[in-house]
């Protein structure tokens, strides 16, 4: 029997794998992506006491406007520096990446490379 492969259920094991190593603290929170058809979402958060610290999006209100007629890879670098701004208002210096289970490459790694850019270190 020939059976369709469920891309969403092996990143999803992906994911588990390297949350198994990955833990965002006080000092290094976390930066999860997730990543959508059409959007992305990136987030800060300390699981120490799971807490979101910052957020951004696609969909944020700051940046909506000026993403128009863009593509998705420089939508999610221009997510990614936003993020950063919002970190450093809130005094965050350095995060630990977390991919998602998705691959470093094209969205991922553009919305990390923004975020570099806007001052992160990871």
């Amino acid at each position: 029997m020939i059976t369709k492969i469920n891309k969403n259920q092996d990143r999803l094991k992906r994911h588990k794998r390297v949350r198994s190593k990955i833990k965002g603290t006080a000092e290094t929170p976390r930066l999860s992506v997730y990543r959508t058809l059409n959007h992305i979402y990136a987030q800060i958060i300390d699981d120490d006491k799971g807490h979101t610290l910052v957020t951004a999006s696609t969909l944020d209100k700051e940046i909506k406007s000026t993403l128009e007629g863009k593509d998705k890879k420089a939508q999610a670098f221009a997510v990614g520096e936003l993020l950063a701004k919002k970190a450093k208002s809130k005094k965050i210096q350095s995060v630990v990446f977390d991919r998602g289970g998705y691959l470093y490459a094209g969205r991922v790694q553009n919305l990390a490379d923004g975020a570099r850019k806007g001052g992160l270190q990871f």
